[in-house]
């Protein structure tokens, strides 16, 4: 059977996801058994930018003009295109609901020289191409991708968690900080893959890896006010991951 020829790209962020890959040291050499990998760039020093291919992995999020039309060129030539990390499934930190305007900030942080950067609002892949698949996470959980890739060699679409934080945070038998301990925490609306992580270290849910499908946000706003916390309190701590809340900003609008 040939290999599928696949590709690894960044775009604007923390390079993570990227990370995460070269961290599956145990099984790096059973992927190269079965990808071809013809483009990754924080991996490799020759990289072929033209060829046709089966899977394009792209993390980070879109900020530059630069940057979508490179985006647009990868979607063009390649069967799939799947979307790593937060930044590129829903725009991540960099994202982030901010009431100063993205030139002060240029400015203040870059001087007159900032001028130079051509910078446009952050935003998810899918805002510019279609995106055949999403792993979410900030960053992505090494056990999910290896998961994808088993998955897609076989030809089969890869089948993630559809269910909530929560049930992982059960599933480790740690204390519910939310209805016991009363702390802000948006386990219940997030998407599970993590196992919990931040939860089993005593540190609350933030919902870096985005919503859950059909999220019950009124019940999640009606218990976190039963908490004393007030809808700038909760709208404020879903400004980091930005536009995974969407849907939960449009939603506390309406309140």
């Amino acid at each position: 059977m040939a290999k599928l020829k696949i590709g690894i790209f960044g775009m604007t962020g923390c390079a993570g996801e990227q990370i995460v890959i070269l961290n599956c040291e145990d099984q790096l050499m059973d992927i190269l058994k079965i990808l071809d990998i013809r483009s990754f760039h924080t991996a490799m020093s020759k990289n072929d930018e033209v060829c046709d291919l089966d899977i394009a992995f792209v993390e980070g999020a879109v900020l530059q003009p630069e940057e979508e039309v490179l985006l647009k060129e990868i979607r063009e030539r390649s069967v799939l295109l799947i979307a790593l990390g937060t930044c590129a499934v829903w725009g991540g930190v960099a994202a982030m609901k901010n009431e100063v305007s993205r030139e002060k900030l240029r400015d203040q942080i870059y001087g007159a020289a900032g001028r130079m950067f051509k910078s446009i609002p952050a935003q998810p892949l899918c805002s510019f191409v279609k995106v055949d698949f999403s792993i979410s996470g900030c960053p992505i959980e090494k056990e999910e991708f290896l998961q994808a890739v088993a998955s897609l060699v076989h030809g089969d679409i890869p089948v993630l968690p559809k269910y909530a934080v929560c049930t992982e945070c059960k599933t480790n038998e740690n204390i519910c900080l939310l209805l016991e301990k009363g702390e802000l925490c948006l386990g219940p609306i997030t998407v599970a893959g993590c196992s919990a992580r931040c939860l089993s270290y005593g540190i609350p849910c933030s919902g870096c890896r985005g919503p859950v499908e059909e999220a019950n946000i009124a019940s999640e706003v009606d218990i976190l006010k039963e908490k004393g916390f007030t809808l700038k309190d909760i709208h404020n701590r879903l400004r980091t991951f930005s536009a995974p809340a969407e849907v939960l900003q449009t939603y506390l609008a309406k309140r």
